[in-house]
């Protein structure tokens, strides 16, 4: 059966509390970076990750995915000192398999990672959720580092592959790729690559591994298919879904919002039945919740009332799908 988990900061927090009392039991987490007993080690390695691991296991959660990641745009560029960043991702990927941490969430977007318009675009009841509209970044500068090409990126991504895939085969830990978000390219004249199912398949196919696999971020998926259940039929049919973020959106590529997870565009319910179908028994997080009253917008996406709506939602789907 598919499990519900939460992203959980390594630092305890009320939300460690309110997922716990919503019934969560697997966290995702990050790397300890804040940690004042790093001391000399860095947070990708052991001591650090292992307390960080009792940490959640002190809560009554199990650490089921890292979404974090070291330092990488110098790798995705191509640019001298990549060698140093794909080792620290190595030293990472044995220390997850030496505590039994089994999925990394990694992505490809060179300079900027996720990118909204506008934080606050109001939505049921006064909520507020994230939103983009390109036309509003038609003007914007480009980055520091300049353009980027697509092809660049899938050598500097297949380089990348070359090098860490063996030790994620050698330790057990699988890599789940993230969507580019928005699913655009190119943004400040930077491309994107994990914008489309066709590309995704291409990643598989780049690397062929055990370890080589998805992150099926829903609200990124649905702008690239109309037939969302069927793409997570198709991955998973091939073994290919290591990690899911359950989330929704309103619209298309080039202009969406975010929306409650019972108001958008997807069909949820047909969705859980997918995962059922193809026997999926990893982890999914709710993600990019609404602001709600109450609550805090500066984590925007991430307030901790609008998790636990969306933590309900999502247990009576899983109730409703696996108890038929």
């Amino acid at each position: 059966m598919i499990e519900i988990a939460e992203f959980l900061p390594p630092t305890p927090s009320p939300l460690w509390k309110l997922a716990k009392q919503a019934g969560v039991d697997w966290a995702v987490g990050g790397l300890p970076f804040d940690d004042p007993q790093n001391g000399a080690d860095a947070p990708w390695d052991y001591l650090p990750l292992l307390r960080m691991k009792e940490r959640y296991a002190s809560a009554g959660f199990k650490l089921a995915v890292i979404e974090a990641r070291p330092p990488l745009n110098r790798a995705k560029r191509g640019l001298p000192g990549r060698d140093a960043e794909i080792a620290t991702v190595c030293t990472l990927l044995e220390n997850m398999g030496r505590l039994g941490i089994p999925v990394w969430c990694y992505e490809w977007m060179s300079d900027f990672n996720w990118l909204r318009t506008n934080t606050s675009t109001p939505s049921r009841g006064g909520s507020v959720v994230t939103s983009f509209d390109s036309q509003l970044v038609q003007n914007a500068p480009p980055t520091e580092l300049g353009p980027i090409g697509e092809d660049e990126l899938w050598q500097n991504l297949a380089y990348f592959l070359r090098k860490v895939l063996p030790v994620a085969e050698q330790w057990k830990v699988r890599l789940a790729m993230h969507p580019d978000d928005p699913p655009l390219s190119p943004i400040r004249g930077v491309g994107r690559i994990m914008r489309s199912v066709e590309n995704y398949q291409r990643l598989l196919d780049l690397a062929p591994s055990p370890m080589n696999g998805i992150t099926l971020c829903q609200g990124n998926f649905t702008l690239m298919t109309s037939d969302l259940p069927g793409v997570i039929r198709r991955f998973g049919r091939q073994g290919k879904i290591f990690f899911v973020h359950f989330r929704d959106v309103r619209g298309t590529p080039e202009r969406f919002e975010e929306t409650w997870h019972d108001a958008g565009q997807t069909d949820m319910l047909a969705c859980m039945r997918a995962y059922r179908d193809i026997g999926f028994e990893g982890v999914l997080r709710p993600d990019h919740v609404p602001t709600v009253e109450g609550d805090s917008n500066a984590n925007a996406g991430y307030s901790s009332f609008g998790r636990l709506y969306a933590i309900g939602y999502i247990r009576g789907l899983r109730q409703a799908v696996y108890a038929a």
